[in-house]
């Protein structure tokens, strides 16, 4: 009768998986740490007062957001929305027009975003407009199709490719070896 030893092709394939496997779990369960953008400035500031209600609500974040349900509300003390029109983004900055006649007062932008990682991200910010929006909303320029789609494929997804990659070479390799193994295992029995 024959035993397994620790030179068997299951032993052998346990200590090539195992290893390859629990590096794997770890990259991937660590993914979701990465920070996610983040608003880095706001046109008002938030806390800011101004003369007059801007004709656009400015957000600068760290990296690219991708143009995909963003919403920007800019409600006045009533909880009325002065936006006006679609949020527009060009590579970083993110802007929504505000109505024209917007009046002064205390307002609140309630903004959403897809960060570029993939992962909604919203918040808040206050300020002051000391008279009401009298000029024409300036346009921004149209986000172009590279603009809109952020910074490419999120980091995380090509860690998984290459993850995913060594592990099928590493598993065709080790069936090719066990199956060398099994034969020579035979030819000397």
């Amino acid at each position: 009768m024959k035993t397994r030893s620790s030179h068997s092709p299951v032993a052998w394939l346990a200590r090539i998986l195992l290893p390859a496997a629990t590096a794997a779990f770890l990259l991937l369960s660590s993914a979701p740490a990465q920070a996610h953008d983040s608003l880095e400035s706001s046109t008002p500031a938030d806390g800011s007062t101004v003369g007059a209600m801007p004709a656009k609500i400015e957000l600068t974040f760290d990296h690219t957001p991708i143009a995909i349900n963003s919403i920007v509300r800019v409600e006045d003390a009533t909880g009325t929305d002065q936006a006006d029109g679609p949020v527009q983004i060009v590579d970083n900055q993110v802007s929504q027009p505000v109505k024209p006649g917007a009046p002064e007062g205390k307002y609140t932008v309630v903004w959403r975003v897809v960060s570029s990682d993939g992962h909604p991200i919203e918040g808040t910010f206050t300020f002051t407009a000391g008279g009401p929006n009298t000029a024409p909303a300036a346009s921004a320029p149209a986000a172009t199709p590279a603009a809109a789609a952020g910074s490419g494929l999120p980091g995380q997804l090509v860690v998984v490719g290459i993850i995913a990659a060594v592990l099928i070479i590493g598993l065709v390799v080790s069936g090719v070896v066990i199956k060398r193994r099994l034969r020579n295992t035979e030819d000397e029995g």
